[in-house]
């Protein structure tokens, strides 16, 4: 439960609070926006300072795809 209330926290402190949203649509841009790079790009101390899902990036295979 720690865990949870730690990242509310943090997600008030650091996105909500300096926020205004117009629209319901442009909140949940936004928020996915911020949670993304919170899951992908933003380093952790729990991880040894890595995100704890770094996005991979895959090279695609020109022959694989289907015309």
């Amino acid at each position: 439960m720690a865990t949870a209330k730690a990242f509310n926290a943090r997600f008030r402190d650091e996105f909500l609070n300096d926020e205004v949203f117009y629209s319901l649509r442009e909140a949940q841009v936004l928020i996915e926006q911020w949670r993304k790079h919170y899951n992908t790009k933003r380093s952790h101390s729990a991880f040894g300072y890595r995100p704890p899902a770094p996005e991979a990036i895959l090279p695609v295979d020109p022959r694989l795809v289907m015309h």
